[in-house]
């Protein structure tokens, strides 16, 4: 039984090495996962404008139930503030003004043309942030409501907020009777 193991595992280390090195894997640059993550943000914000689009422009106001604090044009007013305020933490580039706005609480933000202008606007800027990210300060710590991240957790942890915030739009959208947008994965 040893023989036959040892066998096995001699074959299996020979078919290894025989393989040629391309074959086994590619290997990922920091540049690389910096075009994939343009990529990612490029397909959020798509996926999000056809969100936006999906919701009939006078239910911009619904909110699913009264101990919802967000209506739907809040909801995404404030993954527009989420998206400024998390990726300027994670880059230098300068955010819009808008950041500093209470838009949630603003009525003039809350119709459909400027729930549209400040999402889009806000995804502009995070695309715009990464592309043009020194990826080797990617590695630098960051302070951001007492935790401490690299700035490229800063970078995941907001594609991940705003993935959340859609997430929770589909449901004010299905309460209208309405099919959400179909995922676009890719």
């Amino acid at each position: 039984m040893k023989k036959i193991l040892l066998a096995s595992a001699l074959m299996m280390l020979l078919f290894t090495l025989t393989i040629p090195s391309k074959a086994r894997a590619q290997s990922l640059t920091l540049d690389d996962i910096k075009t994939q993550l343009v990529k990612d943000w490029e397909r959020a914000k798509n996926y999000t404008v056809l969100y936006l689009n999906t919701m009939p422009a006078d239910k911009y106001s619904f909110m699913p139930v009264d101990s919802v604090k967000r209506s739907f044009a809040q909801q995404m007013l404030h993954l527009a503030q989420a998206n400024l305020f998390l990726m300027s933490k994670a880059s230098p580039l300068p955010p819009p003004p808008f950041i500093a706005a209470d838009l949630d609480h603003s009525p003039t933000a809350q119709t459909k043309d400027s729930v549209m202008y400040y999402v889009t606007a806000s995804y502009d800027y995070c695309i715009n942030a990464v592309k043009t990210s020194n990826v080797a300060t990617w590695g630098q710590v960051q302070e951001v409501f007492g935790f401490k991240e690299t700035r490229f957790a800063l970078i995941l942890k907001t594609f991940e907020h705003q993935t959340h915030h859609r997430g929770q739009a589909t449901i004010y959208i299905r309460l209208q009777g309405i099919k959400p947008p179909q995922e676009n994965l890719f």
